[in-house]
């Protein structure tokens, strides 16, 4: 019988068999290979007030079935979806992709994180050559960084921790800092864009300080919990005084699909998207493929049978590499 993983109350976690239920049409469904763990989601979903939750941030699976009316897939096939962490996965065929050849499914699953920042890069002001600021180095933080420097930009990385910093510069990314050049001529003021994934409103307030006029501070990062006795007005003097464009990052703002318009389809909806979170997906999945995201050292494999000591793990920082991929075959 398969088997996932559920949280049923408060920083718990165990595992549990279900049913699968029957194939609907568009539908495909094949075993998993190994799924993400998104870390800062995933214990916040812990910390929350609503339970049983099934957590869960992307999959790589294996075909075996085909419902009616798909088109374009064969069994066999490894495809990656946005899927929990369970020992099979059902998706509708156009929510998943084909991994490209050769790909590994544990590297394929980080185009899920990637796509978190994915939608910053695709809806920013900021043009190639401009100088972006990350704060917070961590998954998320990581991979935004390499995504802005594939894309030409000029990054920074602002993370006090050591270990995050010595990871970013072992993947080629330069100029990392312990905290925020502000004061410092050469940077201050000719930010275009500081992407924040630390969920920190200190770094928030910093951003908005470093930013040239009309920048952009994008907030990705999630503000679990308040850091510090900043006020509202603190932030809100710097955006006015400095015209900045404080923004949410949602990485949702994109669609899911691009849709284009067609006539006998005009009442279902179009929105001829150039871009969308699955174009973000392929993106990733092709830049990963190039081995454009240096992940060596920075991956941790491990069986998902025992997921209190995992999550236990995780919430003590006692796991160095920032991506956790769950293997289940």
């Amino acid at each position: 019988m398969p088997s996932e993983i559920i949280i049923p109350g408060r920083q718990t976690f165990k595992m549990q068999s279900y049913d699968d239920l029957p194939l609907q049409p568009g539908e495909i469904r094949g075993r998993t290979l190994c799924t993400l763990i998104s870390q800062g989601t995933e214990i916040g979903w812990a910390n929350g007030d609503t339970f049983p939750v099934r957590p869960g941030y992307a999959a790589v699976f294996e075909v075996e079935e085909i419902g009616e009316g798909v088109t374009g897939v064969k069994p066999g096939e490894r495809r990656f979806a946005m899927g929990y962490h369970r020992s099979t996965q059902t998706h509708a065929a156009e929510n998943t992709l084909l991994l490209p050849e050769g790909m590994a499914p544990d590297t394929a699953v980080i185009a899920r994180l990637m796509g978190v920042s994915m939608t910053t890069l695709m809806t920013t002001r900021a043009r190639p050559g401009d100088r972006v600021v990350i704060t917070g180095a961590g998954p998320v933080g990581f991979l935004a960084a390499h995504l802005f420097r594939i894309g030409g930009y000029l990054v920074t990385v602002v993370d006090p921790d050591a270990l995050r910093r010595r990871q970013l510069e072992q993947s080629g990314i330069a100029d990392t800092r312990a905290q925020m050049p502000l004061g410092d001529p050469d940077i201050q003021g000719r930010v275009a864009l500081v992407v924040d994934c630390s969920g920190h409103e200190g770094a928030v307030l910093e951003g908005c300080n470093m930013v040239r006029r009309m920048g952009e501070v994008v907030l990705v990062g999630v503000p679990w919990r308040k850091h510090t006795d900043l006020t509202a007005h603190d932030i809100t003097n710097a955006v006015f005084f400095k015209h900045v464009t404080l923004r949410s990052g949602w990485e949702w703002e994109l669609p899911m699909h691009g849709r284009s318009f067609l006539w006998e389809e005009l009442l279902e909806g179009y929105n001829n998207a150039s871009h969308s979170i699955f174009s973000g997906f392929s993106r990733a999945l092709t830049w990963l493929a190039q081995d454009r995201i240096p992940l060596d050292g920075l991956l941790r494999r491990t069986r998902p049978e025992a997921p209190e000591m995992l999550y236990a793990a995780i919430m003590q920082r006692d796991i160095p590499e920032p991506f956790i991929v769950l293997e289940w075959t």
